[in-house]
């Protein structure tokens, strides 16, 4: 949990029994006037109405690229598959904050997800791409053993992961994957933190809860510390 004056950010892990705690934890206790959520409106009415579980279809490659349908596709398939091994389905936080705020305003902070994955499409090169591939099958079939190799060690999926080891996870994808970074991950960080200041200079007198994915936290606070609000 960080805090910048009335603003609350958490960082969550998708998929973590830790961060349905801190969500529910927080929501109860601290009573936010609005939350914030990485989500844009498309995947906000998916989540709530149950739609998505609904898989990618080859009418997607119109609209995102064949990359970004690509991306969409394993990326789904890897968060089923590790949601399965800790029963909790991914963006199970984000609906339990839904859930719990129905009396509260909720604010999508994210970018449209169309258009992240057209920009992930354009920028991606084949090379990057293929080796994203790669190394998440590596990931997942050979387990602790290749992730130790990159300096992880002691990851569980049931928790958040410490602010040091999503620093190390970061720079792995910076380094690797430098287009991956700069579409999925640094993009994002500014259209969140300027829809987070945006928010704070609107309602300065509002407490305001922001769930965000734990590896954008750092680029997020980052931002918002540069900004005068904060000083």
């Amino acid at each position: 949990m960080i805090q910048f004056k009335n603003l609350y950010l958490i960082g969550s892990s998708h998929i973590a029994q830790q961060s349905l705690n801190e969500v529910k934890d927080f929501i109860v206790k601290d009573n936010p006037d609005i939350v914030a959520l990485e989500l844009d409106k498309g995947r906000f009415y998916a989540l709530i109405s149950k739609k998505s579980k609904r898989r990618a279809s080859l009418s997607d490659i119109k609209r995102v690229g064949f990359k970004g349908f690509l991306f969409q596709v394993i990326g789904s398939f890897v968060s089923k598959k590790l949601g399965k091994i800790v029963n909790v389905n991914p963006g199970d936080e984000m609906l339990m904050a839904i859930k719990l705020s129905k009396k509260r305003n909720i604010a999508l902070i994210d970018r449209d997800i169309h258009v992240t994955l057209k920009r992930f499409s354009k920028s991606i090169t084949w090379k990057e791409k293929f080796r994203i591939v790669g190394d998440v099958i590596k990931g997942i079939f050979l387990g602790k053993k290749n992730l130790e190799k990159y300096g992880i060690k002691g990851f569980d999926l049931t928790k958040v992961p410490s602010p040091d080891l999503i620093r190390k996870m970061v720079n792995i994808v910076k380094q690797r994957y430098p287009n991956f970074y700069n579409v999925l991950v640094r993009e994002r960080d500014v259209f969140m933190a300027n829809n987070l200041i945006k928010l704070v200079n609107l309602y300065p007198d509002k407490k305001i809860l922001a769930i965000v994915g734990a590896g954008h936290v750092d680029g997020i606070s980052k931002l918002i510390k540069k900004h005068k609000f904060i000083n």
